[in-house]
């Protein structure tokens, strides 16, 4: 009995192994056939996509508009340089000086401490030293020259006017690109008057179409010394903001340059004095002595909610108002330093 069990279970293993091994195959084959069925579908679908002799569609080829390229040049001429003395005087001095280090003030001693940002106006008389256009060895005598000649050799870092804490740097094509600069694609026609490619044509900038500058100071009364401290922290040349209609929708900052950065480059160039040119002081002598005007636009100064004067409630729409805001802060920070005195 005991072996007819044991043929039985032999048997039925056998069997088994044989329809798996039969499955397995069918299987296999059905693979194999939807294989073939598919690259023949393919090989059909391409030979019907293929005409052999068959007329070709006239269709003018698109010529892909060129992308801009990289700027990297700023708009200010290149001067040339006198090969000659071109003055009666020994001025190789003043391409060698240096600013004198800023006095040190400590932080225990700063009782009375307010950030201010101005705006200034170059078309005020007394401002007119930032519009003087003539060439000199050292470039263009334009304020907004100096700056972007000190850009272009990569002699001071610029900072994105995304903000003014000097956080993003910037590069030169992203200078020339806030400039208003960069170019158009235009394009050229053939003798036939078809379209075969396209050229790139950069836009011309209008250096005098930037009048406006705003700087960021930090006024400090120093206990130890008794003293009233105007430090500047940043200057930012600002340009007009048109739409494409030519509505004027305002104005905004082109980029942010830390002013102790560039306290040796302004301390190289000269200023324009036109009643006496033996008289002349540096760009950094003018911003020490504060030899320039100003209109007060923000402060830190009674702001909670760090809005600049003209979108403060109440002063929106007045520009009168706003002015007298301005200087109210500028005699409240006079009276401050006054009233530590006694007589």
């Amino acid at each position: 009995m005991k072996k007819y069990l044991i043929k039985f279970f032999c048997f039925t293993i056998v069997l088994s192994l044989a329809f798996t091994a039969a499955d397995a195959q069918k299987k296999r084959a059905a693979t194999k056939r939807s294989n073939t069925t598919t690259k023949k579908t393919t090989k059909s679908k391409t030979k019907a996509q293929i005409k052999s002799g068959g007329q070709v569609d006239s269709v003018a080829a698109v010529v892909a508009a060129p992308q801009a390229p990289r700027v990297d040049s700023l708009p200010i001429a290149k001067v040339k340089k006198s090969l000659r003395p071109d003055e009666a005087v020994e001025t190789k001095d003043i391409s060698d000086r240096t600013p004198l280090a800023y006095e040190h003030l400590r932080v225990d001693d700063a009782v009375y401490r307010h950030k201010i940002w101005r705006e200034i106006d170059t078309r005020e008389k007394i401002n007119l030293p930032f519009r003087y256009s003539a060439d000199e060895n050292n470039g263009n005598q334009r304020f907004i020259s100096i700056l972007l000649k000190a850009i272009q050799d990569s002699a001071v870092t610029v900072f994105d006017p995304i903000d003014d804490r000097f956080t993003t740097p910037l590069t030169i094509s992203q200078v020339a690109k806030f400039l208003g600069g960069g170019g158009d694609t235009v394009p050229h026609y053939n003798d036939k008057g078809e379209i075969d490619r396209y050229d790139y044509k950069a836009r011309e900038i209008n250096l005098d179409s930037i009048y406006k500058f705003k700087i960021k100071e930090e006024v400090i009364f120093d206990k130890e010394s008794s003293r009233l401290f105007w430090r500047i922290l940043g200057i930012a040349p600002v340009r007009n903001v048109y739409s494409s209609t030519g509505d004027y929708l305002g104005v905004t900052e082109v980029f942010w340059v830390y002013y102790p950065d560039m306290r040796p480059i302004f301390a190289k160039y000269q200023i324009y004095n036109g009643k006496n040119f033996g008289a002349r002081m540096s760009w950094e002598e003018l911003f020490e002595t504060r030899m320039f005007s100003g209109r007060i636009i923000k402060s830190t100064m009674d702001n909670p909610f760090d809005l600049p004067i003209a979108q403060t409630p109440g002063l929106k729409d007045n520009g009168v108002f706003q002015l007298l805001e301005g200087e109210r802060i500028k005699e409240k920070i006079f009276n401050y330093e006054q009233d530590l005195w006694s007589y």
